[in-house]
């Protein structure tokens, strides 16, 4: 059974392996400030399979106190907006759909708040193309790039209207 939910503190340490299963692609995360982005988070869910967490997105609104250089980089130009800071699916489940299950909880969280749009960002150096082919069938299109001042990486910075 494949079920969506909301994140729990008893969650974190799951969470936490799901993200550096997959932190060549994402920014490294501790306990503190997964703790830190979940009291800020507007939206963060986990997907299970038969039980077990086999994926998280964890979003953020406008107004947070984020330090991150991508969210202040969407703050700057707009009003109101969900960010997605991160969505990770264990690498044995990609491609079952569970992002798209995740997705579909912000989608109808921005929607319930009328916000008019979603934002995110992915690698493109060193490209991440399964992350570039994923947003795009969900309607993501690029409203910029940037590079991230430690570590050299290039985003693509990513919007798709909610409305």
């Amino acid at each position: 059974m494949t079920r969506v939910r909301a994140a729990r503190p008893a969650d974190f340490g799951a969470l936490l392996a799901l993200n550096a299963e997959s932190v060549q692609v994402l920014s490294p995360l501790d306990l503190p400030r997964l703790e830190a982005l979940a009291a800020e988070a507007a939206v963060h869910q986990v997907v299970e399979v038969e039980g077990q967490v086999a994926g998280f997105l964890l979003a953020l609104r406008e107004g947070a106190g984020y330090d991150s250089v991508n969210y202040r980089w969407f703050a700057e130009r707009y009003h109101r907006f969900l960010y997605v800071d991160r969505i990770v699916v264990s690498t044995r489940s990609q491609r079952a759909g569970l992002g798209s299950l995740l997705y579909g909880t912000a989608f109808e969280y921005a929607r319930a708040q009328g916000l008019p749009v979603i934002t995110c960002e992915y690698d493109v150096e060193p490209a991440n193309p399964a992350s570039a082919l994923f947003h795009a069938r969900l309607g993501f299109t690029e409203v910029g790039r940037q590079r991230l001042p430690h570590g050299g990486k290039w985003v693509s910075l990513q919007a798709v209207d909610v409305a």
